[in-house]
């Protein structure tokens, strides 16, 4: 950070509580404007981006009964419901293209309370949180078709399954959502050892306790409730556990 962003950063330690709320707007005006621009594109790319979600559902009911070669199309049970779904992928994929700018507004309303030195990991805060959202994206996309097919046969041959596009895609949304955000553990774990609110001693002291609560947190947070999510969501969150004690190591935390 830069004398300038020093000298035009407000300084939290003489702000009163109303200029602290008059900052908070501010941030979250930016990341308003951000999401809703994020938004308008994916309004404008719609068909490409559902034709990529909907592709799991047509490969997992491809060659079933009722179904064209290709698998089944995602169905509308109401006038609405396209328009709905529009408005929907178009809002999630706002938010996953407004991220960069969403963290680093956090980042910047939360850094005038620490020092100099803390201050200086906002660049590698920002890359990692958005590194690590995307790598958990990437494997519940890989991990979808898996879950997908498990809870499509589960319920046996006598059911045929025709999903409605908006349920579908909520569905989608959530899971990778839900795996972007598991994966900002070591973020979080990194932020408390740097505001030495978490130690690495504890973090070791404390393994066996991480390994049931990582998989209760997965149990309940993946949508799906298929043990290929669960798995594939536990397992990283561990390892990402194991990398913040390195990490703490290093830091001498």
């Amino acid at each position: 950070m830069t004398d300038d962003d020093d000298e035009t950063e407000p300084s939290y330690g003489r702000m009163t509580l109303i200029e602290h709320l008059t900052e908070l707007r501010r941030r979250i005006i930016i990341c308003a404007i951000a999401i809703v621009v994020g938004a308008i594109v994916g309004f404008v790319i719609y068909s490409h981006i559902l034709s990529i979600l909907a592709h799991p559902y047509q490969e997992v009911t491809k060659g079933r009964a009722g179904c064209p070669r290709k698998g089944c199309n995602l169905v509308a049970t109401d006038p609405l419901a396209p328009f709905v779904v529009r408005l929907k992928v178009s809002t999630y994929t706002g938010f996953v293209l407004a991220l960069p700018v969403v963290l680093w507004q956090l980042w910047r309303f939360i850094t005038p309370g620490l020092n100099p030195k803390e201050k200086k990991y906002a660049i590698p805060f920002i890359l990692s949180s958005i590194v690590l959202f995307l790598m958990g994206g990437a494997v519940a996309w890989l991990t979808f078709p898996k879950a997908l097919d498990f809870l499509v046969k589960i319920g046996g041959s006598d059911i045929s399954t025709f999903f409605t596009a908006d349920k579908y895609l909520t569905f989608v949304s959530l899971m990778i959502i839900a795996f972007g955000i598991s994966f900002e553990f070591p973020v979080v774990l990194v932020f408390l050892m740097l505001a030495r609110v978490l130690k690495t001693r504890t973090l070791r002291k404390y393994r066996r306790h991480a390994i049931v609560g990582i998989t209760a947190f997965a149990a309940v947070i993946t949508p799906s409730q298929d043990p290929y999510s669960l798995f594939f969501m536990a397992a990283p969150m561990y390892l990402f556990y194991e990398g913040s004690i390195v990490i703490g190591r290093i830091l001498k935390r």
